[in-house]
């Protein structure tokens, strides 16, 4: 009887950790192929008085942590951010090289709608983007109905990371 109720939580355990499991694994395969098998260690880059001005100019709010994580190899960053869709957060991840994002990618999406922003179609609008003085994106990114929002989400992100890159 013991047994069968050891499996059961065991097995109830599993279940529990797949959420977490898959997002960390996203994150782990874009990381891998970003730099390979040689990923260079996290740092932290933080945010001081000055920054958050900006940032809160940029998103319309305060960033919800006050330092942010980056991978940094070859002259390339890779910046993996957060940003409320429409009631969550849509994370996803910026390789920026001479302050232009190179690849974009939507690492975890949990909205109930919007999600064709995690398609290349969309994502590859980002190609070759930076920013003005104003932090805008040089660049226009087409919208897609139903997605406003997430839309929305992701140009600020870009700008974000941009900013954040020519900060650093």
């Amino acid at each position: 009887m013991n047994t069968k109720i050891l499996s059961f939580l065991c097995l109830c355990l599993v279940f529990l950790s797949l959420p977490i499991a898959a997002k960390n694994n996203q994150q782990a395969l874009f990381l891998n192929q970003i730099f390979g098998a040689e990923i260079p260690r996290p740092q932290r880059f933080k945010l001081n008085s000055e920054i958050q001005k900006e940032i809160k100019k940029i998103l319309g709010h305060a960033y919800y942590l006050k330092r942010i994580k980056y991978w940094q190899k070859d002259g390339k960053r890779l910046w993996i951010l957060n940003e409320t869709g429409k009631t969550k957060y849509i994370t996803a991840g910026f390789l920026v090289e001479n302050n232009q994002i190179i690849t974009t990618k939507v690492l975890k999406f949990r909205e109930s709608r919007g999600s064709e922003i995690q398609f290349p179609f969309f994502t590859k609008q980002f190609k070759n983007t930076n920013i003005d003085h104003n932090n805008q994106l040089n660049q226009h990114i087409d919208g897609i109905t139903g997605a406003t929002l997430s839309v929305r989400a992701m140009v600020k992100m870009a700008r974000l990371a941009l900013y954040l890159d020519q900060v650093l």
